[in-house]
């Protein structure tokens, strides 16, 4: 007889991992990083609990970005007043917001709604090397 055991939010370890984003694609960083923070790579995986780790990418500002997608691909905001549209290339995001970017890859890897929200608040991108994490002893984590 088999027994399908679930899990509790308060019987599970998070860690935390450290990724250095130097020299990575854009897309296979960012799905790395959707799956730790879900908890995918974890044997007692969930879809609707939030049993994932926390995650520290540092040198944002280092990432690869292949063929002409720095000149092509648009980021898109809006004020929400009218004529309130912000559009700005890869390119001039990367110079004005380096983390941003793998945020916004990140956050639309992950499920919509309040559990989406909720795991998106354990990913800290940095630009730098420079992190105020080092109290977690985060593991690194080589992709």
């Amino acid at each position: 007889m088999n027994k399908t055991c679930l899990v509790s939010k308060k019987d599970t370890i998070q860690k935390w991992y450290l990724i250095d984003a130097k020299e990575k694609g854009l897309g296979r960083l960012a799905t790395e990083i959707a799956n730790i923070l879900r908890g995918k790579n974890k044997a007692i995986y969930l879809p609707h609990m939030d049993l994932g780790d926390f995650v520290i990418v540092i040198n944002a500002s280092d990432i690869i970005i292949s063929g002409s997608k720095p000149m092509q691909k648009l980021y898109r905001r809006h004020s929400g007043r009218p004529g309130g549209m912000k559009i700005e290339t890869l390119e001039q995001l990367q110079a004005r917001l380096p983390n941003k970017i793998i945020e916004n890859a990140v956050k639309g890897m992950l499920p919509k709604g309040s559990l989406g929200r909720q795991i998106f608040k354990k990913l800290k991108v940095y630009s730098s090397d420079i992190h105020p994490h080092e109290a977690q002893q985060p593991l690194l984590l080589e992709l």
